[in-house]
Parts: C-alpha cells; structure tokens; sequence
C-alpha cells in the first residue's frame, strides 16, 4: 500500500507541476491548477506523516513551512530553468555565440545556485525546529523521490506529446 501511497503521490506531483508549468499565473483564470495544487499538497502530507512519523502538530509545522519556501523555490526552479534555455539557445550558435551573453548566463548559473543553498539551508533551520534530524533526512529523501518520479513522468509525458521529437526535452 505505501508504494501504491508513494506512486500516487509521485503522479500528483507530476500533474502539479505540469499544471504549474502549462497554465498561467493567474489562478482565478484556471480554478484547476488550485485544485491540483490542493490535492497535491493533501496527498503529499499524508505520504510525509506515514514515512515520517509524523505527529499531527509536526504535520501542520511542516505545512506551514513548505507554504512560506514553496514560493521562492519555485520562482528559483523558474530561473534556473529558463538560465538553461537560454544558455541552450546561445550555444546552439556554435562559434558564432555570443560570448559576453554566455558569460552572463553563466554567472546568472551561479548566482541561482548560490541562492539554492541559502534556501536549502533556511529550509532546513525552519524544519529543525519541529522535526528530529532523522525525519528532516527522511524528509529531503522523500523529496528527492517525488522530484525523480515527477521528472520520470514528465520525460514519459513528452515522449508521448505529439510533436516531440529533437530538442524537445526536459530543461
């Protein structure tokens, strides 16, 4: 049942992020994507209570924890992923890049990984108030699980869209 539990949780995921990904900003426009975002943080909360062990109280820290970094995490996936198309772009240029605009995004590639650390380690002190050191390990496995069956379902997924085919991948 807990794999069953997990893969569930990995698809909500999946459908989350796509929705994330697919639909604009504006939530009022697609009632869906709040939708999918409820659902995903329902079933993602009991995954975390079950493999963690998780009290109710610790449950709802948790929450609150992920709804105050969810944010920046995300606007940080976003220019990350958009660092790396745009890298992707110039270097499709071959000799003919643009140097000074490669060493830019470069330093941009830098500047977002030095702010994930900041947040990884913000995160990780917001969740050391509330959960031991082996549920907070338990909880960065767990992450690192949804976000490898997310990507899995997502490569899956545009393998499958009509129309891809070359240099349609995953950033």
């Amino acid at each position: 049942m807990s794999k069953r539990l997990v893969g569930l949780t990995a698809l909500s995921v999946f459908v989350a992020a796509t929705a994330l990904e697919a639909q604009p900003v504006n939530a009022a426009a697609n009632p869906n994507r709040v939708a999918l975002e409820q659902q995903f943080r329902e079933r993602s909360a009991k995954v975390a209570q079950q493999k963690l062990g998780l009290t109710d109280a610790q449950l709802a820290q948790l929450e609150e924890s992920n709804a105050r970094f969810a944010p920046q995490i995300n606007q940080l996936v976003m220019q990350e992923r958009d660092t790396r198309r745009q890298l992707r772009v110039e270097m499709t240029s071959g000799n003919q890049a643009n140097q000074q605009r490669v060493s830019d995004l470069l330093d941009n590639t830098v500047r977002l990984q030095k702010q994930r650390i900041a947040l990884v380690e913000a995160e990780q002190k917001d969740l050391a108030r509330f959960l031991s050191p082996v549920q907070r390990a338990g909880y960065v496995s767990l992450q690192a699980q949804f976000r490898k069956r997310a990507q899995e379902l997502t490569r899956e997924n545009a393998a499958q869209r009509p129309g891809a085919g070359k240099g349609q991948g995953a950033a």
